[in-house]
């Protein structure tokens, strides 16, 4: 059994590391360097037309730091096209005292006071480190991304990690960089201050009617 701290954990993700399990009943956490890194761009976030109809339209109900631990647990269920997860229960239990300290944000979406949909991560100087998102329904992931953006925009954030580049986030415009570049990247990150807005109304249909697109 390893012994995991808050303390430690921050330590990994100031100098660019971040842990994962093989399964859910795994209790070995390994620590991830990858020679390549995900990353999206703040100021190039691009948000599909399809994308922007639905959140005109208002369908979910989003709000800030109200459901981490649902959130996160969500995350960590394995479901027919993700069989296996990454987040263990210690891990789980972490990161829910990194959200009590401070660091741990979550993004949720509803309908009729239902959880269908969110993300969660970690913040450090004005670093966001995406962590997983699950949806429950048509969109709710993705809304709740744009929400996330919108609010980092805002907070003063400059660099959101993703870790990993996939299909799912190539439509928002995310970016593949070198180990070298990302932690040049988040050595200046960490040498500012940002904060994640925690003010109810959804951001994300603020950002895209500003853009006028």
């Amino acid at each position: 059994m390893q012994l995991l701290t808050p303390e430690l954990v921050l330590s990994a993700y100031s100098i660019g590391l971040f842990p994962m399990a093989n399964d859910r009943d795994d209790p070995v956490i390994h620590w991830i360097d990858p020679l390549h890194r995900g990353v999206l761009p703040l100021d190039r976030f691009h948000v599909p037309r399809r994308l922007k109809k639905v959140i005109r339209q208002g369908r979910l109900r989003l709000t800030v730091d109200t459901a981490f631990r649902e959130v996160i647990e969500a995350c960590a269920e394995a479901t027919p096209g993700r069989p296996r997860t990454w987040l263990n229960d210690d891990m789980i239990s972490l990161y829910v005292q990194l959200f009590e300290r401070g660091h741990g944000h979550s993004i949720e979406a509803w309908q009729d006071d239902r959880l269908v949909g969110g993300l969660y991560g970690l913040a450090l100087g004005s670093a966001f480190f995406g962590e997983s998102m699950f949806s429950r329904a048509t969109d709710a992931s993705k809304v709740a991304l744009v929400e996330l953006v919108a609010r980092l925009q805002i907070g003063g954030f400059t660099l959101l990690d993703t870790q990993f580049v996939n299909d799912h986030l190539k439509q928002f415009g995310i970016q593949e960089i070198t180990r070298t570049a990302y932690k040049a990247r988040l050595k200046a990150a960490l040498q500012r201050e940002a904060a994640l807005p925690r003010t109810p109304g959804s951001f994300a249909r603020t950002l895209i009617e500003h853009r006028g697109d």
